[in-house]
């Protein structure tokens, strides 16, 4: 049983889409413990940080007897934009936000997902999970941007939607429009990269 780390909208509609069944489970991870200078190893850190904590939240609730499987797979992911060197989560306001899409504007950035997948057995009756393998690694994908007019930047942040998104933008949302090319993982730009979860599981026999 595929267990998703995490309350994301977009990795849900992924995993729907791509008709993978999945249960969907907060992690309630505080990521500002994570100090990281460095995006990429932020990126993996709390992916698995995220994956981790959701693990010892079902050791230790009664989430584990509803497990009807004698496997478990965790993925935890967590996504972060890279512009010119510097790393951009959500935005803290739509001052924020308007500011970056100025910078953004007829340029490019990468976005960087974390991926991390702790493959489990469940035993002792269903009482006990034992973690079997951990894989960690990073997907990047090069995103370039339309050439904005002030006016276009001012409405769509007022949609709010760039304030709830890694980067200050959504593929799959409003924002999709206003990106003019994607280099890597299509997929990945929404926080999961479909293609590395399907060769991952296979590697373990596991068909999705």
């Amino acid at each position: 049983m595929l267990i998703l780390a995490s309350t994301s909208k977009s990795r849900k509609k992924l995993l729907q889409n791509a008709d993978i069944q999945f249960i969907q489970f907060s992690s309630s991870f505080d990521e500002s413990t994570i100090k990281q200078k460095n995006i990429i190893n932020l990126a993996s850190e709390l992916s698995y940080s995220k994956a981790q904590t959701t693990l010892e939240k079902i050791e230790s609730s009664n989430e584990k007897f509803k497990l009807d499987n004698s496997s478990l797979e965790v993925l935890g992911c967590d996504s972060i934009f890279e512009f010119e060197g510097k790393a951009f989560g959500k935005p803290l306001n739509n001052n924020e936000a308007y500011e970056r899409w100025l910078l953004m504007s007829s340029n490019s950035g990468y976005l960087h997902t974390g991926h991390t997948i702790l493959f489990c057995e469940v035993t002792n009756n269903m009482k006990e999970i034992i973690c079997k393998k951990k894989v960690r690694e990073v997907i990047s994908s090069k995103i370039t941007f339309a050439k904005l007019e002030k006016d276009e930047i001012k409405n769509y942040v007022n949609s709010n939607e760039p304030l709830n998104c890694a980067g200050g933008f959504a593929l799959e949302g409003r924002g999709g429009k206003y990106i003019e090319k994607i280099e890597g993982c299509f997929s990945n730009v929404m926080g999961l990269s479909l293609p590395w979860l399907r060769r991952k599981l296979l590697t373990q026999g596991i068909y999705i």
